[in-house]
């Protein structure tokens, strides 16, 4: 009998892309769902996120954002975090957080497996960190070093926002992209449909439509466009454009020794090109340096 495992990463409190893929979930019927983290952070609705995701009593994981959110939460974080523009957003929505979000998150694992069965291990970013990415510039080397620390053959991962599936010497590793903000310049929602037939997985990637406008407007009227400042301008340029701009932006400001701030981004869009792989974009700029 053939099992479908539905996986997804990277909601990224977008309750309007969470809603248009729940709905394309509950017409494919699989047999479980999980979520490879990062349900909360970059994105104004981390509660109903979370919210939504507990109520339908799927199987989350911890990703670096909910690490982010919590340190606010608890006032873990470093002393300049509190007045920096650079982390406005992430205290609005560590602010936003209600107490059942926190202690949901709190709770979560670092790995799952499915309930299911099947030689098959989730992550967040890779097996030894949720803030280590394997993407496409992942050579073949380190994706093997990762399966052989781990007992399964198909590693499935989040974090990067972009999908991909790699077959390597010792396994497959899959990350499902992104519901909240794709980086592959598609701005449909994304996830992965797992099936196995008792012997091996296929894997179906799904794209889902959803109002990326709505969206854009609960960044206004929710307060957190205000009040992220730089973060959430950056945001919103990644939703309208599906490709990193915050990261970037940030290790520019501090490649060229500026201060990361808003009245900067005019400067950094003069240089930065987002269709450029991210390597070439780097290279440059310690290029400049020199």
């Amino acid at each position: 009998m053939t099992r479908t495992v539905a996986i997804l990463a990277d909601v990224h409190g977008n309750m309007p892309a969470l809603r248009a893929v729940c709905a394309d979930i509950e017409r494919q019927r699989p047999d479980e769902v999980m979520v490879a983290g990062d349900l909360v952070g970059r994105g104004p609705e981390g509660s109903r996120v979370v919210a939504a995701i507990a109520e339908r009593g799927w199987r989350c994981l911890r990703g670096n954002h909910e690490d982010y959110l919590l340190g606010f939460a608890r006032r873990e974080v470093p002393d300049d975090w509190w007045e920096e523009e650079e982390w406005a957003a992430s205290r609005w929505m560590a602010a936003e957080l209600e107490p059942s979000a926190v202690e949901f998150i709190d709770a979560l694992p670092a790995e799952l497996r499915p309930a299911v069965g099947g030689d098959l291990l989730v992550v967040h970013g890779s097996p030894r960190s949720n803030n280590e990415g394997l993407g496409p510039w992942t050579r073949d080397r380190e994706l093997e070093e990762h399966l052989d620390s781990i007992d399964a053959t198909l590693l499935v991962c989040g974090h990067t926002h972009r999908p991909m599936d790699r077959k390597v010497r010792n396994g497959r590793v899959v990350n499902v992209g992104a519901v909240g903000l794709p980086f592959n310049r598609d701005r449909r929602a994304q996830y992965a449909l797992f099936r196995h037939d008792g012997s091996s997985w296929s894997v179906e990637f799904r794209q889902v439509g959803y109002d990326t406008a709505e969206l854009l407007r609960i960044y206004r009227t929710s307060g957190f466009q205000e009040a992220g400042g730089l973060t959430a301008e950056l945001l919103r340029l990644e939703v309208r454009q599906a490709a990193p701009f915050l990261v970037p932006f940030l290790k520019w400001a501090r490649l060229t020794g500026r201060r990361p701030r808003a009245a900067r981004i005019g400067e950094f869009l003069d240089l930065y090109d987002p269709t450029e792989p991210m390597h070439d974009f780097f290279h440059r700029l310690r290029a400049l340096r020199r």
